[in-house]
């Protein structure tokens, strides 16, 4: 199928210069706004504790954000999602992510009668059935394990637990429970900062209001958080580096440089439109990244294979019109790719909700900013390595080459 008239050549290159200044400048707005206001990474990658949750009754953000606020919560993230069947559906973003500190682990490894192999313990208020002989919390303190050298006392278990001020047991009927009856292993299980977070509303804005449990209830240490960031930059970068690695082996070292200027243009496009629309930097946004560099460089490649087709065909014709014959011939192969791909994905945003709208509209303004990158990123920054290789080899006396043409 053509759009255009065959045959039909237009003057990309002419236009080149706009171009080129647009996207200079939107990836030195997108590189400042990088470092200031800075991206707002998510829980993903920031760490701290999200709950999503459906009121009963009308309610707004502020409401919400107040009553998190008298709970104790501090710097709390309230925002609402779209939902039809849930109207008042929000999520809240506190950055607490254990309720037991080291103090807390101390008290409760004495409540729970731990002490180090060859201390002395008071067996009458001690007895074996309540002696742990190893305590250990998970990572987000709301499990402990404990183990004993007897059958353990559940309740007694449960009552030392209580002894400890700033903690709580779930609201569970098996808790705790032995989950290991021939290592004599229990389960204690604590209210974390969600379950403290969803009694708290209850108790400011009514039972009436606040639902029993929460739709969604996640959270992210700050190290693992720190770490999935670190790793989304790497993946990035490495993905265009091996991008680059295929390309230089593919085609010629110089049409290397365009596809990473494309892909790197692109990214920061994304990144710097997500910052300006107070978007969440998340997994899922690295994922569209990621999509979009891959969807980019598959556009450019395109059009570098038909460069490098029509170098052989017509060797008489400059590089420059070279550049907008290949570009030309693939016009219509780049406007209805785009925009078959466009459609999916704009009907993905307008009824997706949550993570599915977020990674739509990356991809949204990925597909917008690829599709012209390749025609004015990539190919007119060949075009100008390959005039800045020529001119080397020039002034080193060698013959003038075109740019290198494999099979």
């Amino acid at each position: 199928m053509e759009l255009f008239k065959p045959g039909r050549q237009y003057d990309f290159m002419g236009q080149r210069k706009f171009w080129i200044t647009l996207s200079i400048s939107l990836v030195v707005i997108s590189t400042f706004l990088v470092f200031y206001p800075g991206p707002n990474y998510g829980t993903d990658f920031r760490g701290g504790t999200e709950v999503e949750v459906a009121f009963e009754k009308p309610i707004d953000a502020a409401q919400v954000r107040e009553a998190v606020e008298q709970s104790g919560f501090e710097s709390p993230d309230v925002v609402q999602v779209v939902d039809a069947n849930h109207p008042w559906r929000f999520i809240i973003r506190v950055p607490d992510v254990t309720v037991v500190t080291d103090e807390l682990k101390e008290q409760l490894r004495h409540a729970l009668c731990w002490a180090p192999e060859g201390a002395v313990v008071d067996s009458n208020a001690c007895p074996d059935s309540a002696r742990a002989s190893e305590v250990k919390f998970s990572l987000g303190g709301d499990k402990i394990i404990a183990r004993y050298d007897v059958p353990p006392d559940l309740e007694t278990i449960r009552h030392q637990v209580q002894s400890v001020a700033g903690v709580s047991l779930r609201n569970n009927q098996n808790n705790p429970q032995i989950v290991n009856p021939r290592d004599h292993r229990v389960e204690i299980q604590l209210q974390s900062k969600g379950d403290q977070l969803m009694e708290s509303l209850r108790s400011h804005l009514g039972a009436d209001v606040v639902p029993e449990h929460a739709l969604r209830m996640e959270w992210v240490g700050p190290k693992a958080g720190k770490q999935l960031r670190d790793s989304a930059r790497n993946s990035v970068a490495l993905a265009i580096v091996f991008i680059m690695l295929y390309l230089a082996l593919r085609f010629d070292m110089r049409f290397a440089p365009g596809v990473v200027l494309a892909c790197v243009h692109d990214a920061m496009v994304v990144i710097g439109v997500f910052i300006v629309l107070h978007k969440e930097i998340t997994l899922s946004t690295i994922a569209a990244v990621l999509t979009i560099v891959g969807y980019s460089m598959n556009d450019t490649i395109v059009v570098y294979d038909r460069i490098r087709e029509n170098l052989s065909k017509h060797r008489g014709m400059s590089f420059w019109s070279i550049i907008n014959l290949s570009v030309s011939e693939t016009l219509s192969r780049t406007i209805l790719t785009s925009g078959a791909t466009m459609l999916s994905v704009v009907a993905f945003f307008i009824w997706g909700t949550g993570v599915i709208k977020d990674f739509a509209l990356a991809m949204v303004i990925g597909i917008i900013a690829g599709t012209y990158s390749s025609i004015y990123v990539a190919a007119p920054f060949t075009e100008w390595v390959d005039e800045m290789m020529t001119r080397r080899g020039k002034k080193k006396g060698k013959p003038a080459r075109r740019a290198a043409i494999k099979a």
